[in-house]
């Protein structure tokens, strides 16, 4: 991938471009969870809107943690 690449997905809409619907961010909420051990919360991810947006919710949690 390039980096060009990488930006455009980093700056795609969830919701748009992507299609992904509220039972979808429900999926992927429970996803990181799973692959990380921390929980985001619902209210948090109200917010996101692009890839780059749960990647930025990600790191701000597990930052949190420790």
């Amino acid at each position: 991938m390039t980096e060009q690449e990488i930006q455009d997905l980093l700056t795609e809409d969830l919701y748009e471009e992507l299609e992904i619907d509220s039972i979808d961010a429900i999926d992927l909420i429970d996803h990181i969870k799973r692959k990380t051990g921390h929980k985001l919360q619902a209210e948090d991810f109200r917010n996101v809107r692009t890839v780059d947006d749960v990647v930025k919710a990600v790191l701000k949690i597990s930052q949190s943690v420790q």
